[in-house]
């Protein structure tokens, strides 16, 4: 059906498509102190605006809205389009807490409770 219609109104379509898809996407890349807005997650990375984001290479964080997902090194893969596609060479979530240096038991208290 798509491909019967006029090469504008596909356009048309296909740029509304983004809009909406920019305004819902919480998703974010924060690298040197300026942040930039993912379209898209894939398996291997993730897909930015190739107009509004300069060329990212190395060390960036993944943000959903305030909350850090994961601190990533990443390349660039491949332009798309409008659309920037990178890869990432590792990619390590983040940690609500730190790391606990000894095994803790499944029946330990999860609280104290005073008098």
């Amino acid at each position: 059906m798509l491909e019967s219609l006029p090469q504008s109104i596909w356009t048309e379509m296909h740029a509304a498509q983004r809009k909406a898809d920019r305004r819902r996407s919480r998703l974010r890349v924060e690298a040197n102190g300026d942040s930039y807005r993912i379209l898209r997650m894939t398996s291997e990375g993730f897909v930015v605006e190739a107009e509004t984001t300069p060329r990212l290479r190395g060390l960036v964080d993944l943000y959903d809205g305030s909350r850090l997902l994961s601190q990533c090194l990443i390349m660039a893969a491949s332009q798309e389009g409008d659309e920037m596609v990178y890869d990432f060479k590792r990619n390590t979530s983040a940690a609500d807490g730190a790391p606990l240096d000894f095994e803790r038991s499944d029946d330990a208290p999860i609280a104290l409770l005073g008098r």
